[in-house]
């Protein structure tokens, strides 16, 4: 596939098995043709491995991070839960959410938690508001020590974010589900997978293995669920669609 972007005709022009279709460059069509590129690019050349909240590495896109704090904001979760640990910024940043809202605590769970991250991460200001679970996140063990920690009756966010094979998500998904109630919802983050199968960094196996595909195999048979990108609460443009390394995440309990 070809793109070309002419900006004295204002013109994006997409040419495809040679095919040429020719769109306003100052469109949402274009805007979202552009921003699904620039994802890619940015995936492959690491981008979301250059920021940190509250000086701690946090390897998500900034997008992706404003869209889950106007879900914390609306649902004030008692608890969020998080697998996949990695250098702590996430759980500082939840953390850092509950705080500013006035409720809410974080778990977080991770096969292997260095030394050098869980020091840091306890030793951090928002370090009160953090239970670290070290384990598989989908043995019997940890699943139960994490349920241990949420009362009955407490609202509970899921956020997957470790191993994101299909296989590993599916057992997530089937784990985790259960702790989530009525309108909350569980996220089966990073399924860019399957849209950077093709790129440098990438691998041709993604295009199947990945949360995605975990994620509607999850949906077929649980209908408790459904896939739902939250609204969006502000919105003065003719826009849609999240620009995200999340595609397919959301998945909200409806019964």
């Amino acid at each position: 596939m070809k793109f070309m972007i002419n900006s004295e005709s204002m013109q994006l022009s997409i040419e495809s098995e040679g095919v040429r279709k020719d769109i306003p460059l100052y469109s949402k069509e274009a805007f979202e043709v552009i921003s699904d590129l620039w994802v890619k690019v940015g995936w492959n050349e690491k981008y979301p491995y250059t920021f940190s909240w509250m000086g701690r590495p946090i390897i998500q896109l900034p997008e992706d991070m404003v869209r889950t704090q106007e879900v914390i904001y609306r649902l004030r979760p008692d608890v969020i839960v998080e697998t996949g640990v990695a250098h702590g910024g996430s759980l500082i940043f939840y953390a850092s959410l509950c705080t500013a809202i006035g409720k809410g605590r974080v778990i977080g769970i991770d096969v292997e938690i260095r030394p050098h991250n869980r020091r840091a991460i306890e030793s951090h200001g928002m370090a009160s508001l953090i239970t670290l679970i070290e384990g598989n996140s989908v043995s019997d063990a940890v699943v139960q020590q994490a349920s241990t920690l949420i009362e009955p009756g407490e609202k509970v966010l899921v956020i997957l974010d470790s191993c994101h094979t299909r296989d590993h998500v599916a057992k997530e998904l089937e784990a985790y589900h259960s702790f989530v109630g009525l309108d909350s919802y569980v996220v089966a983050t990073d399924g860019v997978m399957q849209h950077v199968c093709d790129v440098p960094r990438g691998a041709a196996g993604w295009q199947t293995d990945n949360p995605v595909t975990a994620v509607r195999e999850f949906l077929s048979r649980h209908k408790e669920f459904v896939l739902e990108q939250p609204g969006w609460p502000f919105n003065e443009s003719s826009l849609s669609k999240n620009v995200t390394h999340w595609p397919q995440a959301w998945l909200r309990r409806v019964t």
